[in-house]
């Protein structure tokens, strides 16, 4: 069997028991919530296809799940209301795994970070701001989270062939498109939505919001490039120091030798991502691909792994066996998947959801508004943990936000721009998002290591975007 820490991604043992026992603890958190908290519904409407609450018609319901519902809970959750996307995440994930196994066994992948380490081996840390500042962009203005997941690994090898580590790679592409999209400047699925649903003109008051995509890039990048550095001087100061795969990269930047097969493999690859990357910028205005988007560019980057790795010169079979080995290695984040999952279904199904919804909002009457504003930030903060989409809390929350706004005597732009911070920022730390665990699986970095690494950056996020708020509310944004 091949050593593991010669693999560049793979989803490391450790890295999955400690992010099992997290959401295992999650998952029993939330079951217990269902003893503790009475059942209550509010009543929906369906509107053009879409649901959402109507506010003020909370009642209490029968509610309750019976244990062996929740011990089954992280499958039959893939029976439940909108599952498809679950279901489209892991098709998803294990392309990307099979794909990109194949492309580091036959030596693409390898070659191709040689290429790029030649051409910035002096311009490191610019690449590193055009590289965070494109995958913001992603985020900000295309609504771009879980299409990027193919790019993250490849952004990880970037930053090992530079002479830094994974959480770098992380950091410039998990943590840009993350902190993009929540910024939430052009973002259909966030902003665009919730603005809809208020009544508000679609993506206005986009001042606030690029201030708020300018400070936090700068954030970002103050956080990156002083580690990097840090890293680059003396790699064991790094938290995830693997002397085999430091060792590794090292030996690729001093073994390099053209490959006339391998440039035509990478011209391939370039060309069928780039199209990816096009389809996802064009899916912010048109409808269809927003759709389908997903699967597509799953679609495209298997296109482009196998049609790499047989121009290299791999054989069919021996692309088949390698892929196939991708697969299995990515198979321990799919039951992360399902766990993260299983926390919605287990209070959507025992009736407590609602139950939360309508007691955070009563603690908002007779608040202030700076207060208010902080609380519906808080409030989306809170439901981020069990509902990682969006779209789909914005349907469930901006109908009773809109009202708690108008009667705190704050605008609704503001309301929008709190749930939108509280959607997005905590995509990226949170251990229920399924995007977060993939990347991390991945490249087989431990949430506990993530949590230490990131926790400092994702509190000054939050002490930033809380003064943005406040700063918006005072000047009757």
């Amino acid at each position: 069997m091949e050593n593991q820490s010669k693999r560049v991604f793979n989803v490391g043992m450790r890295s999955f028991i400690v992010a099992l026992i997290i959401l295992f603890f999650l998952m029993a958190l939330t079951y217990a919530l269902t003893f503790l908290l009475p059942a209550g519904q509010y009543e929906r409407v369906v509107t053009d296809g879409t649901e959402s609450i109507v506010a003020g018609t909370y009642h209490s319901v029968a509610g309750g799940l019976p244990l062996w519902r929740w011990l089954l809970s992280p499958f039959l959750a893939l029976g439940a209301t909108g599952s498809g996307t679950v279901i489209a995440i892991i098709a998803f994930l294990l392309v990307i795994g099979g794909a990109f196994n194949a492309m580091d066994e036959c030596g693409v992948l390898s070659y191709m970070f040689n290429r790029v380490y030649r051409m910035f081996e002096t311009q490191k840390y610019r690449l590193l701001l055009l590289v965070s500042l494109f995958f913001m962009c992603l985020g900000a203005f295309v609504g771009s989270f879980e299409e990027c997941v193919p790019l993250v690994p490849i952004a990880v090898a970037l930053a090992y062939s530079l002479g830094w580590d994974a959480l770098v790679g992380l950091g410039m592409s998990l943590l840009a498109v993350g902190f993009g999209f929540s910024t939430g400047v052009l973002n259909p699925f966030t902003v665009g939505v919730a603005q809809e649903l208020v009544g508000l003109p679609m993506f206005s008051g986009i001042w606030m919001r690029l201030v708020t995509f300018v400070l936090i890039y700068g954030l970002l990048i103050a956080f990156l490039i002083p580690y990097a550095k840090r890293i680059e001087r003396n790699p064991k100061r790094s938290m995830i120091y693997d002397p085999a795969m430091n060792e590794r990269w090292a030996l690729m930047r001093t073994d390099y030798v053209q490959d006339h097969k391998k440039d035509k493999a990478l011209i391939w690859f370039a060309v069928v991502l780039g199209t990816g990357v096009a389809l996802i910028l064009c899916s912010s205005f048109v409808k269809f691909l927003q759709e389908i988007i997903m699967p597509l560019i799953a679609v495209i980057f298997l296109v482009a792994g196998t049609i790499s790795s047989l121009v290299s010169g791999m054989s069919l079979r021996a692309y088949l066996k390698s892929f196939s080995k991708g697969m299995l290695n990515i198979l321990p984040a799919v039951l992360l998947i399902l766990m993260a999952n299983s926390i919605r279904y287990t209070m959507v199904e025992s009736k407590i959801l609602d139950t939360i919804l309508y007691q955070t909002v009563q603690l908002t009457q007779n608040a202030s508004s700076g207060v208010v504003v902080l609380m519906i930030y808080a409030l989306a903060l809170i439901l981020e943990l069990f509902i990682s989409s969006g779209s789909a809390k914005a349907f469930l929350l901006m109908p009773l936000i809109a009202p708690i706004a108008d009667l705190s005597g704050i605008s609704r732009q503001i309301a929008v721009l709190a749930y939108a911070f509280g959607d997005g920022f905590s995509n990226v730390f949170y251990p229920t998002n399924p995007v977060l665990l993939i990347s991390l699986g991945i490249v087989g970095i431990g949430y506990g290591k993530w949590f230490k690494w990131s926790a400092k950056i994702q509190l000054a996020v939050l002490v930033l975007t809380c003064g943005l708020l406040l700063f918006a509310n005072s000047i009757g944004y």
